[in-house]
C-alpha cells in the first residue's frame, strides 16, 4: 500500500477506538458495563445490531463467494424480517421486563438451574469458536499486504481487539459501532463505483450484470425446493427464518446489543430497521463480487489470490511445474477473452442466438480454467500437506489491492479492520458476560462486590480472547469463511431457539422434559450435520422442532409415570 493509504487506515481506527474510548468512560458498574446503563437510542442499536453480525467475513468472503457460485447466497437473510417482527413481539418485551443481563436468566427463572448452564453452555462453545474465525478473516488482509504468514497478523488482531474490549465494555463497542457502520456505508458505496467505473469503456452497468448472468453469477432468487440445496427462496424463509431468530433471540453477542435500548420501543425499532437494511446491504456487497467477476473476464485475474501461497510455490521445487500451469493459464485466458468479447457483441447486436452459443462456449473456457486451478492446487499440495488451497477470501482484497485508487485502499482495508473489531468486540463482551453472570455469579461466587464483578468480566474477556485466537490460528483450512460460521451456528442455534420457544409459549412442560429434549436434539442434530443429510440451514429448523416434540413426549411421559407412582384412595 502507499503512504497515504497507510494514513488513512491509521487515522481510521484511531478515530474508532479513540471515540469509543471518549463514550465509554466512567463504565465501571456492571450495569454500565454489560449494559451501557440501557440509555442507546435506536439508531444506534440498530447499526450495533448489524455491525455485530457483519463482520470482517461479510466484506471479505461474500464478494468470493458471489464471484465463484453467484448471488444466491443473499436468500440466506429472506427470514429475517420475519424473525425480526417475532423477536419484537415476544423476546425484546420479556427480557426488558425481566431486566436480565443475558437471555440465559430467563432460562433459569422458567425452568431450572441446569437448562440455564446447558444454554449458556451451548452459546459460549458457538461463539467462542466462530470468534476465532471472526478473529482470523482480518489477518488475512495483514498477511496479504504484509507478505507473511497468517499465524503472526492473527495473534496481532486478536491481542488488538483484546486490549479494546477489556477496556471498553458494552457501551464502547455500541458507540464505536455506530461510527463504524456509517464509515462502512460510504466504503462500500465508493467501492461499487470504482468497480464500474474500471470496467471496459463500453461497458455499464446493465452490460456488466448481463455478462455475469450469462456465465451463471447473477442466480440470486431460487424457487426450487431441494433438501440439500444450500441456497433456495424456502431454505432462506423457513432455515433462515429459525437461524435468524435464534442467532438475535438468544445468541448473548445480539441479545446484549438490543438490550442495551433505552426502552422496549427503542430495541423494538433498532431490531425492525435492522431487517429492512440488511438484506439490501448484503445484495450490494454480492453485487460488488459478480462486478469483480465481470471485470476479471476483461482483466486477467491472479492465477492464485493468496499471494502467500503462490510466492512459497514459487521458492520450491516445484518451480518449473508451476511455470508450465502459468503458461497454460496465460494461453486459456487469451482464448477465453476471445469468447467473451464475441458475447459482448452477441448482447450488443440482441442476436439471441448467438448469445444463447457464446454463453455456452464462455463457460466451457470458464471450466478450463477451474481445471488448470485445480492442477495448481494439488502441486501446492504436493510441496506443502498443510498449504491453504482456498482462495475465496482473498478474491475481493486482491482486486481491491491491485485496481483501487490510494486513499480509497487505505479506506476499504480499515472497513474491513472495523467490521471485525466491532463484531469480535461483541463477541468477546458476550462471552464475558456470559461467564461471568451465569456461571460464575449463579454457581461460583453469589455475594461479590459489583467492582468484583466487572473486574471478573474483564478477566473473562481475556480469557476468551485468548481461546478465540488459539481457534484463528486452525480456520485457514475451512473453506469460505462466511459458509463457515453460518454453518457452525446451524449444529447449535435451533436446539437453543426450541428450549425458547417451550420456555415462551408452552408452560405445562417443566424443567427436566426440556432438558433431556435438548440434549437428545443436539445429539441428532450433530448427526445429521456430520453426515449432511440435508443442507445447513434446515438443522436450525430440525433442531428446534425436535426440542419442542421431544420436550412434550418427555413430559407426558413424566406426568403419566407420576400418576402410576401416585396410590389409589
Amino acid at each position: 500500500m502507499s503512504y497515504i493509504d497507510w494514513g488513512v487506515l491509521i487515522a481510521t481506527l484511531l478515530l474508532i477506538v479513540g471515540y469509543g474510548v471518549y463514550k465509554s468512560r466512567g463504565a465501571q458498574s456492571m450495569q454500565a458495563y454489560l449494559l451501557g446503563n440501557q440509555s442507546l437510542p435506536w439508531y444506534t442499536v440498530c447499526l450495533s445490531v448489524m455491525a455485530t453480525q457483519a463482520s470482517a467475513i461479510t466484506f471479505l468472503s461474500a464478494p468470493g463467494l458471489a464471484y465463484t457460485s453467484g448471488m444466491s447466497f443473499v436468500q440466506f437473510y429472506f427470514g429475517l424480517p420475519l424473525a425480526m417482527i417475532v423477536l419484537c413481539i415476544t423476546f425484546v418485551p420479556i427480557f426488558h421486563r425481566l431486566k436480565v443481563y443475558t437471555a440465559y436468566e430467563y432460562s433459569e427463572q422458567r425452568f431450572d438451574l441446569k437448562t440455564r448452564a446447558l444454554t449458556a453452555f451451548l452459546f459460549l462453545i458457538q461463539r467462542g469458536l466462530s470468534t476465532g474465525i471472526t478473529i482470523y478473516a482480518p489477518s488475512i488482509i495483514l498477511s496479504t499486504i504484509l507478505n507473511i504468514d497468517t499465524t503472526y497478523t492473527t495473534l496481532f488482531i486478536g491481542s488488538l481487539v483484546i486490549f479494546y474490549t477489556v477496556y471498553g465494555g458494552t457501551k464502547a463497542v455500541s458507540y464505536t459501532q455506530l461510527l463504524q457502520m456509517s464509515i462502512i456505508f460510504c466504503g462500500l458505496f465508493a467501492a461499487g463505483i470504482m468497480v464500474v467505473h474500471l470496467l471496459p469503456g463500453n461497458m455499464g452497468f446493465s452490460k456488466a450484470i448481463s455478462i455475469a448472468g450469462k456465465m451463471g453469477r447473477t442466480n440470486a432468487i431460487d424457487f426450487s425446493f431441494d433438501w440439500n440445496n444450500q441456497y433456495t427462496v424456502w431454505s432462506g424463509l423457513i432455515g433462515g427464518f429459525f437461524l435468524q431468530l435464534s442467532y438475535f433471540g438468544t445468541d448473548q453477542s445480539q441479545v446484549g446489543r438490543y438490550l442495551t435500548g433505552a426502552s422496549i420501543n427503542q430495541s423494538r425499532l433498532g431490531l425492525l430497521m435492522n431487517g429492512l437494511v440488511k438484506i439490501p446491504m448484503q445484495f450490494l456487497i454480492l453485487l460488488i463480487g459478480v462486478l469483480v467477476f465481470t471485470f476479471y473476464q476483461y482483466n486477467k485475474a491472479p492465477l492464485f489470490f493468496n499471494s502467500y501461497e503462490l510466492n512459497k510455490l514459487e521458492q520450491s521445487p516445484y518451480k518449473a511445474e508451476l511455470k508450465k500451469i502459468q503458461s497454460d493459464y496465460d494461453q486459456s485466458f487469451e482464448s477465453k477473452q476471445i469468447e467473451v468479447n464475441k458475447l459482448d457483441k452477441a448482447l450488443d447486436a440482441n442476436d439471441q442466438k448467438a448469445i444463447d452459443q457464446q454463453r455456452i462456449a464462455v463457460k466451457k473456457a470458464d471450466e478450463q480454467n477451474k481445471s488448470i486451478r485445480k492442477d495448481l492446487t494439488e502441486l501446492m499440495l504436493k510441496n506443502d500437506k498443510k498449504a491453504a488451497t482456498n482462495d475465496n477470501n482473498y478474491i475481493f482484497l486482491s482486486f481491491v489491492t491491485q485496481y483501487l485508487p490510494k486513499g480509497l485502499i487505505g479506506l476499504l482495508i480499515a472497513i474491513i479492520f472495523l467490521a471485525s473489531m466491532g463484531s469480535t468486540a461483541s463477541a468477546l463482551n458476550s462471552l464475558a458476560s456470559t461467564s461471568v453472570i451465569d456461571i460464575y455469579k449463579r454457581l461460583i461466587n453469589k455475594d461479590a462486590t459489583d467492582q468484583q464483578y466487572v473486574n471478573a468480566s474483564r478477566w473473562a474477556t481475556i480469557i476468551w480472547g485468548v481461546v478465540c485466537i488459539l481457534m484463528a490460528l486452525y480456520t485457514s483450512k475451512i473453506g469460505n469463511l462466511i459458509e463457515a460460521v453460518n454453518i457452525l451456528g446451524s449444529f447449535i442455534y435451533g436446539t437453543i431457539l426450541g428450549v425458547f420457544i417451550v420456555a415462551f409459549y408452552l408452560k405445562k412442560i417443566d424443567g427436566k422434559a426440556v432438558f433431556y429434549a435438548a440434549i437428545l436434539t443436539e445429539i441428532v442434530v450433530c448427526i445429521c450435520g456430520y453426515l449432511q443429510v440435508v443442507a445447513y440451514l434446515w438443522l436450525n429448523v430440525i433442531g428446534c422442532l425436535l426440542v419442542v416434540i421431544f420436550a412434550l413426549l418427555i413430559q407426558q411421559f413424566r406426568n403419566k409415570k407420576t400418576a402410576e407412582e401416585i396410590p389409589a384412595v
